[in-house]
């Protein structure tokens, strides 16, 4: 941030204190992941900036992903390179600036009767290669064919798959890619309003009037511009802004995933095409379990769609047993959730194959003055492409707003300063002998060099606090309250932290006691 725009901004808010009304260059709604890399980069070039979020952070869409940065191997069939090509080059952005929260992972993909023949496959995998080379700058391991009936990775499929391929992506943390994005962008002068709904704006004189409803009321704030990046939400919040054009753009889309105790060893993935030629995912997940997703389901209410149903979790459950040894049932799922992808209504007749690129809308009053723009679509991987694109839209609004600088600058904790993920882990053992080292590993995986900070005066276990079980400790949780506007259980178990995959029911209720108690 240049010391004029920062001059600026503080100027702005001075004057709002004056008028006893918070006045923003930006109100931006919605702080899932596309609405948090926005707030970061315009925040980041000196504009002040209010993000409203009617719940938690990431506490829909953007915490209920299949946890991948990846460029979207199948979006080649759909001859989406341009998507492809920008997604790639995302996804090596972010193992550069957030080498904590994003980890390389190798995805072995059986060969099954009924399936695109080999040589397509590797023709695709060779493009996509290619693809990431030229555009990522920083090169994954190469895709090759495999044998699966002599490679230990192979040991997961019935005797039928002996041939396939292995090829590289990037798993992630989404909840917390979210939240380190939201806490870089106060960390330039940004205002969160966390479950702060949108009620309604208007424009006045000079600037939007924006109601805002939270636990204690009503409240306004002005804003020169807002931004509509509401995800699933989108076109609800468009009814609350005059001459926004949000309606019947988006196609809702629900994807569904089950978490089951660990069905191989190895830290690869795997990719599954299923009966029906729709890809799932089996992802190493929290150590002792693996991840599968996802589903394609049509939804007309985003509100009633949060919930996975029994037929998705069967549907998962067969997409495992077509291909595994170990076959699986609905009363091994330990972990269900759901997620409600916003997607551009492209006229698709299937869900699976509707576009998951992102589109804008830019509207301003009659003079050209106070702009809206509203965004549509989008991916986890694109987040931080699409806010700098969105931004370059309202610059003529902004002359002092400085240039692009996201792709250069490390997330919260993820400034290792020259040293590689293992060598940090190494530096943290060090550091702190007396502590489990598969505790500091998850914890390190979770705040990256900001755990030291979680870490401050603690030499043994018994400095940590009460053990609630699963890995989580009372000195965490009281750094996600202090830090990270954890404000429930739920916040911290399942999107701060995933200890609650490791507790029992017990200890969750207990927990969620504790925790009510905590916050009094």
């Amino acid at each position: 941030m240049s010391a004029g725009a920062s001059g600026q901004a503080a100027w702005r808010h001075k004057r709002s204190a004056a008028a006893n009304i918070d006045t923003h260059d930006l109100l931006i709604i919605g702080a899932g992941i596309n609405g948090a890399g926005i707030a970061r980069d315009a925040a980041g070039r000196g504009l002040s900036v209010a993000l409203c979020e009617q719940g938690d952070i990431g506490g829909a869409t953007s915490s209920s992903s299949s946890k991948l940065v990846h460029g979207g191997l199948r979006y080649l069939e759909q001859f989406a390179f341009r998507l492809v090509a920008e997604s790639l080059a995302e996804r090596a952005v972010l193992l550069r600036i957030a080498p904590h929260l994003t980890h390389a992972r190798r995805f072995v993909l059986p060969q099954s009767p009924g399936m695109r023949p080999q040589w397509m496959v590797g023709a695709g995998l060779l493009l996509y290669d290619t693809l990431g080379r030229l555009r990522g700058g920083r090169s994954l391991p190469a895709s090759h064919r495999i044998d699966l009936g002599v490679d230990p990775r192979g040991s997961l499929f019935k005797p039928e798959y002996r041939k396939g391929f292995v090829y590289s992506d990037v798993s992630v943390d989404d909840a917390r890619l979210t939240l380190a994005n939201v806490r870089a962008a106060v960390s330039h002068g940004a205002q969160l309003l966390a479950r702060s709904r949108f009620v309604a704006a208007r424009r006045g004189s000079g600037h939007w009037v924006a109601t805002l409803e939270d636990a204690a009321g009503r409240r306004e704030l002005l804003a020169r511009a807002i931004v509509n990046v509401a995800g699933p939400w989108v076109a609800r919040v468009a009814k609350g802004l005059p001459g926004a054009g949000a309606e019947a753009r988006l196609r809702l889309v629900r994807g569904s995933h089950i978490v089951v105790p660990r069905l191989y060893e190895g830290d690869h993935a795997c990719t599954l095409q299923n009966d029906d030629g729709r890809v799932c995912f089996l992802i190493p997940f929290q150590r002792d379990f693996t991840l599968v997703g996802t589903t394609d389901v049509e939804v007309t209410e985003v509100d009633d769609a949060s919930s996975v149903s029994a037929a998705e979790i069967d549907y998962l459950c067969r997409a495992v047993n077509r291909y595994a040894r170990h076959q699986i049932a609905p009363t091994d799922v330990v972990w269900s959730y759901a997620g409600v992808r916003p997607l551009i209504d492209d006229g698709k007749a299937s869900a699976a194959s509707v576009s998951r690129d992102y589109r804008f809308l830019l509207e301003s009053d009659g003079d050209g003055n106070l702009p809206l723009l509203t965004v549509f679509g989008g991916k986890l991987t694109t987040y931080r492409h699409l806010a700098e694109t969105g931004l370059s839209k309202l610059a003529p609004w902004f002359p002092q707003m400085d240039k692009p600088w996201t792709d250069g600058k490390p997330l919260p904790g993820g400034d290792f300063e020259g040293s590689s993920w293992p060598e940090f882990l190494a530096q943290l053992g060090k550091q702190y002998p007396d502590l489990p080292a598969p505790w500091l590993t998850d914890l390190a995986g979770r705040h990256g060099t900001d755990c030291r900070t979680v870490l401050d005066g603690v030499r043994t276990e018994n400095d940590l606090g009460c053990n609630f079980g699963g890995g989580l400790f009372e000195r965490e949780v009281d750094y996600c309250i202090a830090n990270e506007w954890a404000r429930t259980a739920e916040d911290v178990l399942w999107r701060r932290t995933k200890c609650g995959i490791h507790m029992t029911a017990d200890q969750r209720r207990e927990f969620a006691g504790w925790f009510e108690r905590r916050l009094r």
